[in-house]
């Protein structure tokens, strides 16, 4: 791919997957400041693969679909200018002794050129697409994802994978090869077993591979497992509800049980079904079973990102517009991410942050919190975006900031920890947190004690910088006794705004540490 750099006016670019069961359409804008904002994200049912694994053929009107759809949605990115497409297709398509014809058609009636990707190609773009959205830190996990043709294997960590594969397992292919056309009814234990058998029969060499590398953790994606995860939430659990999808293996043979017993008609109203899976859904469930059995795994966790996603990641690490892609956590990349798409000041950002960082550590080395690195993070994150609600209004923008964190698509990161740093940058001024204030009720009691102690930091932090000039050259608390703290503050030039900020906010710090706060002003030139 060329790289053709991004202009002052951004570039827009249509990732599209041709998979098995669906099409999707990914459609971007990469902005000139290395962010990106998604204009659109579609999905379409089109069971290209439906009765075409016996004969390696697509049908006639599964073909007919799939040209339909990729038009609408070739049609529907060009409405967005885009500038240019990235299509790729993957089982159904490959395995397709007519797939020239399909091709020629989209490239014909769609003007689009598809690539067909190999079943590696595939696994890869996978891993790139899930590892790239996920908080993995220093574990190694194992990538699932089963599509209606294949199903795709990665082990990796967050910078690099080790190990990638691709069976001919599918919930399509499998749905066609083991249960007879139009059988309706439910499914037999004699049936099931014979589906597993043939699945433990393909999966033998590679779950031998999988076991050497040892992962740490599981992510599951495609439409298959995020629907048996809320089948699982819903027809198990219905009054506990979970915002992080776990699905364990006891809940995984539950369901089973539960959609085997059923004929497909009442299927198709089990809570949580997508009753468009109804008739593949016991397939794809007998994959994901059959290897958490194998390789002993006791849950996985679900994921909506997968294969466009990493199209989109692939496709960003060969621009030399976005240099830090590969140096960044997830979570890094997210919240930067974010915050250049809302236009925040990142000089004033990264200075606060710095400034707070400092306030927290010679704060902990006093012994006036007990909070670790997990509320440091978390802080970090908060501090850097505590501006953005500007993006709306200046005027209450820190409850605009509360709004768009917690309505944001922060990559990385658990529900809790999203609402943690949301409640952050909302209380970076104005009023202090209070147990009775909207959101707060969301946090545990230690969560609304790290909140009333962070957002001290923060709100120190910011009245610091309160001229935007970076004046302050360095913060810390220099000492503690039962009475009082001591504030050591190193400035350049005139800094009486950033002094009179933090004199104002002598109230809020002695009401949330119960201590005086002493102002000890150091000044190269003694301007301060």
């Amino acid at each position: 791919m060329k790289d053709e750099g991004i202009g002052p006016d951004g570039r827009v670019v249509t990732f599209i997957d041709m998979g098995t069961n669906s099409i999707r359409v990914l459609v971007v804008r990469l902005n000139p400041n290395h962010s990106y904002t998604i204009l659109t994200r579609q999905k379409q049912q089109v069971r290209l693969g439906e009765g075409e694994f016996e004969d390696d053929e697509i049908l006639p009107e599964a073909m007919e679909r799939a040209v339909m759809v990729a038009k609408k949605f070739s049609d529907l990115a060009r409405t967005f200018h885009s500038d240019e497409f990235v299509a790729v297709a993957t089982s159904a398509t490959r395995e397709a002794s007519n797939q020239n014809e399909l091709l020629h058609r989209i490239r014909q009636e769609a003007q689009l050129d598809v690539r067909v990707i190999s079943g590696r190609e595939e696994a890869r773009l996978i891993y790139l697409g899930v590892a790239s959205g996920i908080h993995l830190g220093d574990r190694r996990a194992l990538f699932i994802d089963i599509g209606g043709g294949s199903t795709e294997i990665a082990i990796g960590g967050s910078k690099d994978y080790q190990y990638l594969d691709s069976f001919r397992l599918g919930a399509i292919r499998l749905t066609n090869h083991c249960f007879p056309s139009g059988e309706a009814g439910p499914v037999t234990p004699e049936e099931y077993q014979k589906l597993r058998q043939h699945i433990q029969n393909a999966i033998i060499h590679s779950v031998r591979e999988i076991r050497k590398y040892g992962p740490d953790c599981v992510v599951g994606s495609s439409g298959t497992i995020m629907n048996l995860a809320e089948i699982a939430a819903k027809a198990l659990h219905p009054s506990e509800g979970s915002p992080d999808q776990i699905l364990t293996y006891r809940d995984l043979k539950k369901v089973i049980d539960l959609l085997c017993s059923l004929p497909l008609e009442q299927r198709k109203k089990v809570p949580g079904i997508n009753p468009e899976r109804a008739d593949i859904i016991i397939a794809g469930a007998a994959i994901l079973e059959t290897l958490m059995k194998e390789l002993s795994l006791d849950s996985v966790i679900t994921t909506n990102r997968g294969l466009q996603d990493g199209l989109l990641a692939d496709y960003l690490s060969r621009l030399d517009d976005f240099p830090l892609l590969g140096e960044l956590t997830p979570r890094q990349r997210s919240v930067l991410q974010l915050g250049r798409s809302c236009g925040i000041n990142e000089v004033h950002a990264r200075t606060v942050t710095s400034l707070v960082l400092s306030l927290f550590d010679s704060a902990k080395d006093l012994r006036l919190h007990t909070f670790g690195d997990t509320e440091r993070e978390l802080l970090e994150y908060a501090t850097f975006l505590h501006d953005i609600g500007s993006f709306i209004s200046y005027t209450n923008h820190h409850a605009h900031s509360y709004y768009i964190i917690k309505n944001s698509e922060l990559l990385g990161f658990n529900q809790k920890e999203v609402t943690f740093i949301a409640n952050l940058a909302r209380f970076h001024r104005k009023k202090i947190p209070r147990k009775k204030d909207p959101g707060i009720s969301e946090l545990d009691s230690r969560e609304r004690d790290a909140l009333l102690i962070l957002a001290t930091f923060i709100r120190l932090g910011e009245s610091l910088d309160r001229s935007h000039a970076a004046l302050i050259q360095h913060v810390r608390f220099s000492r503690a006794d039962r009475e009082s703290v001591w504030l050591e503050v190193l400035g350049r030039g005139d800094c009486q705004l950033e002094i009179w900020g933090i004199e104002a906010e002598k109230r809020g710090f002695e009401k949330t540490f119960g201590r005086k706060l002493i102002i000890q002003v150091l000044s190269a030139d003694d301007s301060c």
